[in-house]
């Protein structure tokens, strides 16, 4: 006989499992309670990473700011990153120099300098621009006159908030009979910094799952509950004061007829230039740069001068690079070399009595095109100061790294008055196919992709047109291919050959321009002619897309019955 084992009651254990669940499900409850209802009590400091941090929409930016006699001074990077894309403050380091350019100002200070001035006048700084730690810090008081940008230094956190002009910003005051707890993250449980008064005024930044990110009066930022505070006004940051803006010359009830006079070796005789119809801007090809130092050589004429302006012309003077990258390099490369060239054209300027500045610059590398850029930021405001006009000729938009891709059109569409599509050389000199120098529809193309990808405004833009073509010969060589040359010439020429060879122009649907070829020797010759139909259709295209007027290259190349064409076709005659 055996004792055998009491029967476990299976009940009980059944029941020790529910009292576990519910003993875990209370504990839960309990941490969920805790965690949603009882806020925590630590109060912690900010933690910013520098002893004046800079906050920018409320949070604080990757470099923190300098003080010099409680005064502020400002990391570069984060100036830029506040101000935009545009880049109007340029530090070169191997002179120091810290250039800020505005529409009508240049200021230009060193590091560790007091010296600076402002449109070549001095200008007063109590502290000065520096370096370390590989970073440029500036100071705040330009930035406030210049861009309306506000460094607001908080005593009692070190705090730097940087504050854009005309930006807008919600603010809101706590109602919270104790104060409202100023947390380090968008809950009840995070830490808090500092507990905000009632009644106080806050800053609203941003909104996250019914927390508020807001700076109060200490400078701090941080998370308040959305219950605690109730929204009041706008603030806006002001505007700093602003000059009237340059308004270019413009034709009254008119569009700007510019002609380009090329200037060689000889001066021209103006007792030989034949009335030109509607023409009201001339830009003889005057100066040019001569080396990397940034000096510029003049052909200018006072008898040419007085000749333009005695049939009521505006002169806009052409300042080209000469076509030389090298030089072109080593005199944007520096603000010494360019302000030397600024100076001179502003001195050509106030000497011949100029009423504008055409700037010319091709066959650049596009490792340049940000300094080309700058030059002409700095360029523009001195001569605005000066009264004068400030236009600039770009190529249209290619792949060719010389001649297109260096010029951002975009940015220099901000700065200067007009630019002018010189869309001609569609088929160039030495181009291995035969064709229009600028046909009808590539025309349209140049312009309507300034106008859309660069946002130039039609306001500013001049289509710039030929009033050449060229004689394209084409001969097979002896292993079967084309070869095939060509030669520039104007329109007289043009009608000459037509009128000895007894040719009939047909149109050339395709171009939108007239064309004729004939046979000579072993070759085949064709022209496509710039005449008054080819004048009429792109003078329309200016009608069309509401462009500032039309250019023409160059003057010398004309037939004397073109001017009139022109003219007429931009008044809409009869």
């Amino acid at each position: 006989m055996y004792n055998r084992a009491p029967r476990r009651r299976r009940g009980a254990g059944v029941r020790g499992l529910f009292f576990l669940f519910i003993i875990a499900f209370l504990a839960v409850f309990a941490w969920y309670g805790y965690m949603r209802f009882i806020p925590n009590g630590e109060q912690v400091s900010p933690g910013y990473s520098s002893e004046y941090p800079i906050l920018v929409h409320g949070k604080e930016a990757e470099l923190g700011a300098i003080l010099e006699n409680n005064e502020v001074k400002l990391p570069l990077d984060v100036v830029q990153q506040v101000l935009g894309a545009d880049k109007p403050i340029r530090y070169e380091p191997d002179s120091g120099s810290v250039i800020f350019t505005t529409a009508n100002k240049v200021l230009h200070l060193k590091t560790n300098s007091l010296d600076a001035t402002i449109n070549q006048k001095p200008y007063d700084l109590t502290i000065a621009a520096e370096t370390g730690n590989d970073t440029v810090y500036i100071p705040a008081a330009p930035l406030k006159e210049l861009y309306g940008l506000q460094a607001e230094l908080a005593q009692d956190s070190g705090t730097v908030t940087l504050l854009g002009a005309g930006e807008t910003i919600q603010l809101a005051e706590v109602v919270q009979e104790k104060g409202a707890a100023l947390r380090t993250g968008p809950t009840i449980r995070a830490p808090f910094m500092e507990r905000t008064p009632a009644s106080q005024t806050v800053r609203i930044w941003e909104e996250q799952d019914g927390w508020l990110l807001v700076q109060g009066e200490s400078g701090l930022t941080g998370f308040m509950n959305k219950k605690d505070v109730k929204l009041t006004t706008i603030e806006q940051i002001p505007e700093p004061e602003r000059e009237a803006p340059f308004i270019a010359w413009k034709v009254l009830g008119n569009k700007i007829n510019l002609t380009w006079e090329a200037v060689y070796e000889r001066k021209i005789d103006t007792t030989k230039i034949a009335p030109m119809q509607g023409v009201n801007v001339v830009s003889p090809t005057w100066f040019e740069l001569a080396d990397g130092q940034g000096t510029i050589k003049g052909k200018a004429d006072p008898a040419y001068v007085k000749w333009a302006h005695q049939q009521g012309l505006q002169i806009w003077a052409l300042f080209s690079n000469g076509f030389e990258p090298e030089r072109t390099t080593k005199a944007l490369a520096s603000v010494e070399t360019r302000f030397s060239m600024i100076q001179q054209l502003l001195g050509f300027a106030k000497v011949y009595g100029l009423q504008g500045i055409n700037i010319d610059f091709e066959n650049v590398y596009t490792a340049d095109k940000e300094n080309l850029v700058q030059f002409v930021r700095e360029l523009t405001p001195l001569l605005h100061e000066q009264g004068l006009v400030v236009s600039i000729d770009v190529t249209p938009k290619s792949n060719s790294e010389m001649w297109s891709l260096f010029l951002d059109r975009a940015a220099l569409g901000k700065i200067v008055d007009y630019m002018m599509v010189m869309a001609y050389d569609e088929h160039w000199a030495s181009s291995p196919k035969a064709g229009s120098v600028a046909s009808l529809p590539w025309t349209e193309t140049s312009i309507t992709r300034i106008l859309e990808e660069d946002g130039v405004p039609a306001s500013k833009l001049i289509l710039s047109m030929p009033l050449y073509t060229r004689i394209w010969t084409e001969q097979k060589a002896d292993d079967g291919s084309i070869k095939v040359s060509s030669k520039a010439v104007g329109m007289d020429r043009i009608k000459e050959i037509v009128a000895e060879k007894k040719l009939k122009p047909v149109v050339d649907q395709a171009a939108g321009q007239n064309y004729v070829e004939y046979a000579e020797a072993d070759a085949r010759n064709r022209i496509w002619i710039e005449d008054d139909l080819s004048m009429k259709a792109r003078v329309a295209l200016v009608r069309k897309y509401d462009l500032a007027g039309v250019a023409t290259w160059q003057r010398a190349f004309q037939t004397s019955s073109i001017w009139k064409t022109i003219d007429d076709a931009i008044k809409l005659r009869p």
